[in-house]
């Protein structure tokens, strides 16, 4: 099994299951450089175990994970961590460490996995903290910060090694529409200006079409859609169809 040349991400056959249960069945799909991968499913359906497994913290029950032509699953510990330096994890919770100051947050991976000096710490903090505008959120603490400037935290440190790739758990979960806007736009800066690829776990469909290059969709456990938006918009698949519809009765609910 060889990864696509084309590709800078191959998920290959990958199945999991939990006792039981099978969660991924068989999951195939390819990321190119500066591309948004947007993945969509019902909640429970896999979508953030996946991304897990992409960044090596799950192994499959089978399958495998290139990413750069290297299979990840078969990586050495230290080839693996050096692989993850390639790759950004920007998570649900924004998983901020309370005790310390946004830019200890966000120099955290640069003081761990390299050999940079404290003056070239800061500058690459400081960088870090203005591409998402909280250069004056330095020294507050997490508790200090509204909910969309914790995700920004968060995504602030996950750039801080200049990933290649940066994996997003549902981006815009429990933001205001305006925050929600904000992470969408830096999510296609990342991509048109640093020509950062994307992978976005998401069920709010308005973020997802406002930045996807490509969607996705697992249903039971399988892929059964992996297309252009606008196939996605117009998909007759009847999940898809029924994905779509409610959400559309929720935010007419809302209104």
């Amino acid at each position: 099994m060889k990864p696509a040349d084309e590709n800078l991400v191959d998920v290959r056959g990958v199945k999991l299951k939990f006792a039981d249960k099978v969660v991924l069945d068989g999951i195939d799909f390819g990321v190119k450089s500066q591309e948004v991968l947007v993945i969509m499913g019902l909640s429970g359906c896999g979508k953030s175990t996946l991304l897990s497994i992409m960044l090596g913290l799950l192994k499959p029950g089978a399958g495998t994970v290139f990413f750069k032509k290297e299979d990840m699953l078969k990586l050495s510990r230290s080839a693996l961590n050096e692989a993850r330096g390639h790759i950004g994890m920007v998570y649900q919770s924004a998983a901020l460490v309370s005790s310390m100051v946004v830019g200890d947050n966000v120099a955290l991976p640069l003081r761990e996995l390299t050999d940079k000096d404290e003056k070239e710490i800061a500058s690459i903090v400081d960088q870090k903290l203005e591409l998402v505008g909280l250069k004056d959120a330095r020294n507050k603490l997490p508790s200090e910060l509204s909910g969309g400037m914790q995700k920004r935290a968060g995504l602030a440190r996950a750039l801080a090694l200049d990933p290649e790739l940066v994996l997003f758990d549902e981006p815009s979960a429990g933001l205001d529409p305006i925050n929600s806007g904000v992470i969408d736009d830096l999510i296609i800066q990342l991509r048109d200006k640093h020509r950062v690829a994307s992978v976005v776990v998401t069920h709010e469909m308005d973020s997802a079409f406002a930045v996807a290059s490509r969607m996705a969709f697992i249903h039971a456990g399988k892929m059964i859609f992996e297309g252009k938006p606008e196939d996605f918009r117009n998909s007759k698949e009847p999940a898809i169809a029924e994905f779509l519809s409610s959400y559309e009765k929720q935010k007419q609910n809302r209104k």
